[in-house]
């Protein structure tokens, strides 16, 4: 998985080099690469760079990606933008990218309408309109899931897979943000964390709803998973409020005793804090304790083993690479999700642990305000066969 702010004049060098660096260290034969956000997070004043900025995202994709060494065997490819920028009711600014190795034999993806499996031949681009599209089932989260944000473009992406004789879905999703550091801060669990939870419960309740039969999946994009931020900030507190309506404008906080030390937090985007390092000792780990939103759902969902530091948020300034922003709490935002079913398919050798790998892209380099994250497996020849009963056009090769 990769989540990737697109900034062509900016980030496309370091994008590129990061993500062959990645092709060529694991060189994965099915390839799924989720964005959320593409075209900017102000979509609708990056559309003036239309056509030869949103095309690029099309061109980038195949042209840059398809036309390098490190992608020259991937001789099939779907993909699917959502650029309906203009339906406010649709629009959720979601891409994904599947990469087919020339070696892959037999591979299958699922007609949601007709509720069949198609061999997959040549390499196709879907946009605009995606409704459309019966290859995906395409989603955004209703206006009143998150009303603070007008114009919000939360939703997910879901397709259907066969390889050799594993059935799968892939899920891009994109959840809601924290709009306010105060606000996020007064409750644990915070009222945005609740947001969050009622979402992407329902995206897996769709998942394995009664209309189609049920598969195993991975879910993988922005959830915006936040720390709790009241657990967090255990440090002396000075209050300032609004003279005139007594409404908490700003918090002021002091040294604490795990070392971790803010200056202020403020609603909106400053979250000022001193001691940078306590992000980034060991990827982090000492605040892992305190990522607690996916614990909702560990009867639903399986995550390997976090060893990197928090994806977001980096400075987007070309030349900090390694450097968080004083707007948000560095934070695990970004992360691939499982079944429990989908676990059982993943190929572990007790004689090589890399086989599986959970990290991240470009840690020295600016990637935009998220670092990519990313998984390698292998499936296990067969491993899908005792769910896989419906799924005999799909042979091992």
């Amino acid at each position: 998985f990769l989540y990737f702010v697109f900034q062509p004049e900016n980030l496309q060098k370091n994008w590129l080099r990061e993500f062959y660096q990645v092709v060529h260290a694991h060189k994965p034969h099915f390839m799924a690469l989720h964005c959320q956000e593409f075209g900017g997070k102000n979509y609708e004043a990056s559309i003036i760079f239309a056509p030869p900025f949103i095309f690029s995202i099309s061109s980038f994709s195949f042209r840059e990606l398809l036309s390098s060494d490190a992608m020259k065997d991937y001789n099939r490819a779907r993909v699917y933008l959502d650029e309906n920028y203009k339906s406010q009711e649709h629009f959720t600014a979601l891409g994904s990218f599947y990469f087919l190795h020339e070696s892959l034999k037999n591979i299958y993806q699922f007609d949601f309408k007709a509720k069949k499996y198609k061999k997959v031949t040549g390499k196709e681009i879907y946009s605009d309109t995606l409704e459309s599209t019966p290859m995906l089932e395409k989603e955004k989260f209703p206006q009143d899931y998150f009303p603070e944000c007008k114009w919000s473009r939360k939703g997910f992406i879901r397709t259907r897979w066969c390889i050799t004789d594993c059935a799968f879905d892939l899920v891009n999703i994109h959840l809601f943000h924290d709009a306010s550091n105060l606000i996020a801060w007064e409750t644990s669990p915070s009222v945005y964390s609740g947001i969050r939870h009622k979402a992407l419960g329902y995206v897996l309740d769709r998942i394995i709803d009664q209309r189609f039969e049920k598969v195993s999946y991975f879910v993988f994009g922005d959830f915006n998973f936040r720390l709790d931020a009241k657990a967090v900030v255990e440090a002396t507190m000075q209050t300032i409020r609004a003279a005139d309506t007594n409404e908490v404008v700003k918090l002021i906080f002091r040294e604490s005793d795990n070392d971790l030390f803010f200056n202020n937090l403020m609603p909106s985007k400053l979250f000022d804090y001193f001691n940078l390092f306590f992000f980034r000792d060991n990827n982090g780990t000492a605040l892992l304790e305190f990522d607690r939103e996916l614990s909702v759902f560990k009867d639903r969902l399986y995550e390997l083993d976090i060893s990197f530091p928090p994806s977001y948020p980096y400075s987007e300034d070309s030349s900090q690479g390694k450097q968080y922003m004083n707007t948000r709490c560095p934070a695990w935002c970004d992360r691939i999700l499982m079944s429990h079913s989908a676990k059982e398919l993943i190929l572990k050798s007790e004689n090589d642990e890399k086989i599986v790998i959970y990290d991240h892209i470009g840690p020295n380099v600016c990637m935009g305000d998220h670092k990519p994250v990313f998984l390698s497996f292998r499936i296990a020849a067969g491993a899908g066969k005792p769910i896989a009963n419906v799924h005999k056009c799909c042979v091992v090769q």
